[in-house]
């Protein structure tokens, strides 16, 4: 694989990353502070969002596993497809409608759209690593400049949200003369413009920073389709059979390096939603950052992107399972952000955290390739699983994180979030506390003890490599 295929392949990833990135971050103040409905409406409307999404990996799934080889290839033509309406239900999901008692509706219908296409774009884009070499080492290489960009899109999609928007949850009122009286304060409207005005600050806001991203979705697909050539399954012989979809679900399911891969990281990427969709709601109303959580937010993305290509290297010499032991660092630190909530500190834990986001990225499409390997050497006759493997693993890891999102947003609702005040009671103050710091934590080490069982080693993977030279 040459470098700019590889830099090609990558950028294609990038705008998924940006809009989920924009979205996991900011949805959820946007739905509470600007949008103004209830935590409860709010939880369900990123509850079934997210779930819609899960619902949609393994039926993506089953209809690219029957899809035909074409010119442009197999999996190439859905990602093409699915952009142009990916890019309308984005921009539909950040605009304020003229009529409040239909929002919740309004909401939710895009949030679903928007995590469905997404989904059809993602399935056949992670399992296109597995067309692009048969050699583990370029695999490894093209993942890693995957992840290195995608953390980047990441970044890119918080910053440019974040500065874009900062204004809108930016208060000189709240800075200056905060309320003592919650109550009193929920009358205020001098720092929040009434939402159902449509020519409101906040609203354009948002507006804008939809249209920036929508335009750099359609630039990395298009960077993707003329830079990637896709082969053919490089794996399968001519008169090798497809696997039936819901005998290969089954199948995987069985596969124990599978399973305990999907349920670790299941977990881990839970904790990590948990941080992300809770972090600037945390900084605006417990910690008393309210001016600088879009910079925080810069820092943990920053600290991520940098750290990609270590983590890498370290898998490389060390080991994968040796560097899951990164994605604890974030544990003790977010820790002492909560009971310490000191801007000093809070940029500390920014840029551990991100050391840790990045593994948590890296890893387990690191990992997967190699289930992938070890079930094709196990069933050497069958073909069109890759497929089966990726969106499966999507599905379990969003339907835990759609869950926790609920969860959340449902547990602010219970301790009397009100949207579009200065501070919030003590009760909403410790809720988010625990959701940053007690949550997260448990979950990293469960998902860290499920992966001290996974039995794929360094020196099992290049006996696979081996067996699989052997059988092509």
């Amino acid at each position: 694989l040459s470098v700019c295929g590889k830099l090609c392949y990558a950028i294609g990833g990038a705008p998924n990353q940006v809009a989920g990135s924009a979205a996991a971050f900011f949805l959820q103040i946007y739905l509470l502070d600007i949008a103004h409905i209830t935590p409860f409406h709010a939880s369900l409307v990123l509850f079934i969002g997210k779930a819609s999404g899960a619902v949609t990996d393994p039926v993506a799934g089953f209809f690219i596993s029957k899809s035909r080889w074409t010119k442009i290839g197999r999996l190439m033509p859905w990602m093409l497809a699915c952009t142009p309406f990916t890019i309308v239900s984005y921009f539909f999901m950040w605009y304020l409608p003229p009529f409040v008692s239909g929002r919740v509706a309004w909401y939710l219908i895009f949030y679903c759209l928007f995590q469905a296409l997404t989904t059809l774009f993602q399935v056949p884009y992670s399992a296109l690593t597995m067309f692009l070499s048969t050699d583990q080492k370029e695999r490894d290489s093209a993942t890693a400049y995957r992840m290195t960009v995608e953390v980047l899109g990441t970044l890119i999609g918080a910053a440019l949200q974040g500065q874009i928007v900062a204004s809108a949850h930016v208060s000189h009122h709240c800075a200056v003369n905060p309320p003592v009286n919650t109550t009193n304060s929920w009358h205020d409207t001098h720092s929040f413009p009434d939402p159902s005005d449509l020519m409101s600050h906040q609203a354009k806001v948002y507006m804008i920073a939809a249209g920036v991203i929508g335009g750099v979705y359609l630039l990395g697909v298009v960077i993707l389709f003329l830079g990637v050539k896709e082969k053919d399954d490089p794996y399968a012989l001519t008169s090798d059979r497809a696997i039936p979809f819901c005998k290969g679900l089954a199948l995987t399911m069985k596969h124990s390096p599978y399973v305990k891969l999907t349920a670790s990281f299941l977990l881990i990427s839970t904790a990590v939603q948990l941080e992300q969709s809770n972090f600037v709601l945390f900084c605006t109303h417990a910690a008393g950052l309210r001016n600088h959580f879009q910079y925080l937010v810069v820092t943990i993305l920053v600290s991520a992107a940098v750290s990609i290509p270590f983590w890498q290297k370290f898998l490389q010499r060390f080991g994968k399972k040796c560097a899951a032991c990164g994605i604890s660092w974030m544990i003790p630190f977010a820790v002492m952000l909560v009971t310490i909530p000191n801007l000093i500190l809070a940029y500390f834990v920014a840029f551990v955290s991100g050391l840790s986001i990045a593994a948590s990225l890296l890893l387990p499409w690191s990992m997967l390739p190699d289930v992938v390997d070890d079930f094709r050497l196990q069933n050497p006759h069958g073909k069109g699983h890759e497929t089966i493997f990726y969106s499966s693993y999507v599905f379990f890891t969003k339907m835990s994180a759609g869950i926790g999102l609920g969860i959340s947003a449902a547990g602010l609702e219970f301790t009397g979030y009100k949207p579009g005040i200065c501070q919030q009671p003590s009760d909403v103050i410790l809720t988010l506390k625990i959701l940053i710091g007690a949550v997260p934590a448990i979950l990293i080490l469960l998902g860290l003890f499920i992966l001290l069982f996974y039995p794929i080693t360094e020196e099992s993977r290049k006996e696979t490599k081996l067996a699989l030279q052997v059988l092509r």
